[in-house]
């Protein structure tokens, strides 16, 4: 398991102090750990599905025998190792075992070589469950605990899909709608995956522009092969790197990237040669890129390369019988941000919440339920916004939202940063287009 060493011991199981020491003695020189067990009952008082054990065990034993303490292991889990240790009477017996699940058995005297060589085929196999048990775990936390909610097959299936790719080391290409969560999804890719010992970089190609987007990405560099400042896909080495809306950057940059995928080497113009990349990519675009690819607006080149895995997150309209679910966990998130009380939802939000086609999608719904939490009369409401074109609509969704935040900051440009989570120049730059004065909410 990723960032963890399962150490699997070896129970010898016997009722024969002088075999029983033997084999013990045979199995420490080889360097396992193996500790002796006289009787069955006492080990099996300590077993559970999360034992981490292998046994080895005699079939004939007072109190309990080694066939019904089988049987009682195989109970408690299936995966257990267990392998007999039998006299040439018991052969048949054992062989009949062989068919419910036992691992191997060796006739007395025993060959010590092939028992040490089979129990640790046997501690392998242990370790592979419990590693993919623990595995299992941690994917249903992570996606259970995340933002990614909902109980509708198209989610389901999603949730299902990101838990195989995570663990495939090969790049991911996110597509969806504004608000459909992709940085969420690219977290949990992330999170399932082994490389959570490294960095997880998220790059918002759409926030920088086109003369400092080669520097962010690839690092500073005065002198020859000397880098003053390191790029952020070479910080991203060992981990993963997440291009946020790959579609904004220039073509000559798309063209730069194309060594980085197709090599996993950051490209040097000094004297030291390229340097090697071990990082999983992950990419999101609003748009299809296959269409860009068409219209001259994105590399072929490129596209294929990022198009290993391309998951498609569906927009909130396609799952309305996720918005129950989603509007209360956000309206439950946002009185605790918030210190507020539960408002009440009167009919016509929930006239909205059944009709309308959120083109925000989850992020949109998030900013409703924060408006009803906190009092602020939605102007979505007032308006009849099925008149609108769709970039009218979130246009004015935008807008409304962003007048909203900083009537209740009161104009706090730092607090409505941390209200609506953008960075200050996103901010600055949607202030200017939609021709908001900031000053006014300050008097």
């Amino acid at each position: 398991m990723t960032g963890q060493t399962l150490n699997i011991r070896v129970y010898i199981v016997d009722d024969d102090a002088a075999l029983r020491s033997a084999i013990v003695q045979a199995f420490e020189l080889e360097n396992f750990d193996v500790k002796p067990v006289a009787l069955a009952q006492d080990l099996l008082s300590h077993i559970d599905k999360n034992f981490t054990g292998v046994i080895v065990t005699d079939v004939r034993m007072p109190s309990l025998d080694g066939i019904t303490f089988f049987r009682a292991v195989k109970a408690i889990d299936p995966d257990i190792p267990v392998i007999f240790l039998t006299g040439h009477a018991d052969v048949p017996m054992v062989l009949s075992m062989l068919h419910e699940g036992a691992f191997d058995f060796f006739s007395k005297p025993v060959d010590t070589d092939h028992l040490l060589a089979t129990t640790n085929r046997a501690i392998s196999a242990r370790k592979l469950v419990l590693e993919n048990r623990l595995l299992k775990e941690k994917a249903e936390q992570i996606v259970h605990s995340s933002n990614l909610l909902g109980e509708s097959p198209i989610i389901q299936k999603l949730k299902d899909t990101i838990q195989q790719v995570a663990q495939s080391d090969v790049d991911v290409m996110l597509e969806g709608e504004t608000g459909t969560g992709k940085q969420v999804v690219a977290q949990m890719l992330y999170q399932l995956s082994d490389r959570t010992s490294s960095k997880f970089i998220n790059v918002n190609c759409a926030a920088m522009p086109d003369h400092l987007a080669e520097a962010e990405l690839f690092g500073v560099q005065n002198t020859p092969g000397v880098y003053d400042r390191i790029g952020k896909i070479e910080e991203s080495h060992r981990g993963v790197l997440f291009l946020d809306e790959i579609d904004s950057l220039s073509l000559n940059l798309q063209g730069r990237l194309i060594p980085v995928l197709e090599n996993r080497e950051l490209p040097s113009t000094g004297i030291t040669g390229n340097k090697s990349l071990s990082l999983k990519i992950i990419s999101s675009s609003q748009k299809d890129l296959s269409v860009a690819v068409e219209n001259g607006e994105f590399r072929a080149d490129l596209f294929y390369l990022l198009n290993t895995v391309r998951l498609r997150l569906p927009p909130l309209r396609n799952r309305r019988e996720d918005i129950p679910l989603l509007f209360a966990y956000f309206l439950s998130e946002a009185t605790e941000k918030f210190s507020k009380k539960l408002p009440k939802i009167n009919s016509k939000a929930q006239q909205r919440l059944l009709e309308y086609e959120w083109p925000g999608n989850v992020r949109e719904l998030k900013n409703f339920a924060d408006s009803l939490v906190l009092g602020i009369e939605d102007s979505h409401a007032k308006n009849s916004v099925e008149q609108l074109t769709l970039p009218e609509r979130v246009e004015r969704f935008e807008s409304n939202t962003i007048i909203s935040s900083l009537e209740y900051t009161k104009g706090d440009v730092r607090s409505t940063l941390r209200l609506l989570g953008i960075p200050r120049k996103t901010f600055y730059d949607k202030v200017t287009r939609h021709k908001i004065n900031i000053n006014k909410f300050r008097n």
